[in-house]
């Protein structure tokens, strides 16, 4: 059951977003439905410490980078420090419980990866988030200074991009290695509430019904996507397209009117325009104005998903632009 298309005046239709949206929700559905079951929706702990070279970086590193933060640990055999991070890392990547996944590069046999990120000494741990490489710190760190940068990165991860993280297997893992059990449910009762709203075109009430059902449980991913997708038609209802893509072209430093602007871009089904546009006002905006930005751009991430390539290339950009 998903969130229904509902026909605004003076609103181009929704079909093209709702299609993306349940792609979206039927694949997060097959995920956790596999994470109850112990199946391949949910890597096991051990998935979460990886050995990469140059040929899989691209696939292991930079496309991951996308649904969860990848820290990078170059290390080498001969080098004594690098055996004393090692094991810490590894140990902090399975306690982390998804939230990050540790990428291990031997610089003796990725000379090239070495070069490329300007290394010259190790242990040296960078950490890749939605493709953009960030430093985070050389040599062997004691554990507290670790896990605080960890916890930082995790956060930024979060609050910025909306990467949650990978899903593990809670009977490889166990609630004490972090990882977080996958909610009960169900929820139908409340979901039907919640689109039976968006037939009487009572969008505050499927808003609230959605939010009902994430109170109880916040990961749930029908929720989510109608939460998100129940706001969107509330900011877009009763707008004059016209006008609105006035305003933001005669102002292209008034955010409420590029935030406007590019809700309409992604309801008329121009995805790249949307999410363009807001990427271009984080670039041209400080302090609140770009936060106000930077959010609006995350919650139509929500509405088309994370798996969509034009998600992935958008928040490469943000990164860019953050960075």
């Amino acid at each position: 059951m998903q969130p229904r298309n509902m026909s605004m005046s003076g609103v181009v239709d929704l079909a093209a977003v709702k299609a993306a949206g349940e792609a979206k929700a039927k694949a997060e559905q097959t995920r956790t439905q596999a994470a109850r079951e112990g199946g391949s929706g949910a890597v096991p702990p051990s998935a979460l410490v990886i050995d990469v070279d140059e040929a899989g970086f691209e696939r292991d590193v930079i496309q991951r980078s996308a649904e969860v933060p990848v820290v990078i640990d170059f290390w080498a055999e001969w080098c004594q420090p690098c055996k004393q991070l090692g094991p810490l890392l590894e140990r902090l990547a399975v306690e982390y419980g998804g939230r990050i996944l540790l990428a291990k590069v031997d610089v003796d046999a990725n000379q090239m990866l070495m070069q490329q990120f300007g290394i010259q000494g190790i242990p040296a741990v960078f950490a890749v988030v939605a493709g953009q490489a960030l430093p985070l710190f050389q040599g062997a760190a004691p554990e507290a200074q670790i896990r605080q940068t960890l916890d930082q990165l995790v956060q930024v991860a979060e609050e910025r991009f909306g990467l949650t993280g990978l899903v593990v297997d809670a009977d490889g893992a166990g609630p004490e290695a972090g990882v977080a059990p996958v909610p009960a449910g169900p929820y139908d009762a409340l979901l039907e509430a919640a689109v039976r709203a968006l037939d009487a075109n009572d969008i505050p009430g499927a808003v609230q019904a959605y939010k009902n059902v994430l109170v109880d449980d916040p990961g749930n991913t029908e929720a989510k996507l109608g939460l998100a997708q129940a706001e969107l038609l509330g900011r877009v209802q009763g707008a004059d397209p016209q006008q609105v893509r006035k305003n933001a072209a005669d102002d292209p430093a008034d955010v409420p009117a590029q935030l406007a602007a590019a809700d309409l871009d992604l309801v008329g089904g121009h995805v790249e325009d949307a999410f363009g546009r807001l990427v271009d006002t984080v670039r041209r905006t400080a302090g609140d104005d770009r936060d106000a930005a930077r959010v609006r751009l995350l919650e139509l991430f929500e509405v088309i998903g994370s798996d969509d390539p034009r998600v992935i290339k958008a928040r490469g950009d943000l990164a860019r632009v953050l960075f």
